[in-house]
């Protein structure tokens, strides 16, 4: 008998379609032939690593901006790696777990990033689309809990 697994614990990345996000703040497929591309967490997770890095390298070299460029630059390249975890859960109960880690450290970004936009230690603009994509998978983690809580035995 197979065994079901949950979505999450498969692989999910395919070097042929990557979606990227663009200006407009919708996924294009790098690949061709394909209407319309799978959703892919762990692509846009990647992608969005990138996002508070590039800020990071952006913010002034001061007191305060090294102090957050630190906590922004841990908690900013966390849940693409924790995402792996997820992927990797050996049980309901861990798989729950590791999604709460994700959805944690999203919020942690979330923080983290609202005082350089307070301070406007870069351009507003810069900071809000990342607060945007942040904000969305913050639902997306929450919802994939709710569901996972929902029908956990």
């Amino acid at each position: 008998m197979k065994k079901n697994t949950l979505n999450a614990q498969r692989s999910t990345f395919k070097i042929e379609s990557v979606a990227v996000r663009g200006e407009d703040g919708h996924y294009n497929s790098d690949s061709t032939g394909s209407a319309k591309p799978k959703f892919d967490l762990e692509g846009r997770l990647l992608e969005f690593t990138a996002r508070p890095v590039n800020i990071v390298d952006a913010l002034p070299t001061s007191r305060v901006g090294n102090h957050i460029a630190g906590q922004l630059l841990r908690c900013g390249t966390s849940p693409f790696a924790n995402h792996g975890e997820v992927q990797a859960a050996e049980s309901r109960k861990d798989f729950i777990h590791e999604l709460g880690i994700c959805l944690k450290e999203l919020k942690e970004i979330k923080r983290s990033i609202r005082p350089i936009a307070r301070l406007e230690l870069i351009p507003t603009k810069r900071v809000r689309t990342l607060l945007i994509e942040t904000e969305e998978l913050i639902r997306i983690f929450s919802g994939s809990i709710r569901t996972a809580v929902k029908i956990a035995p």
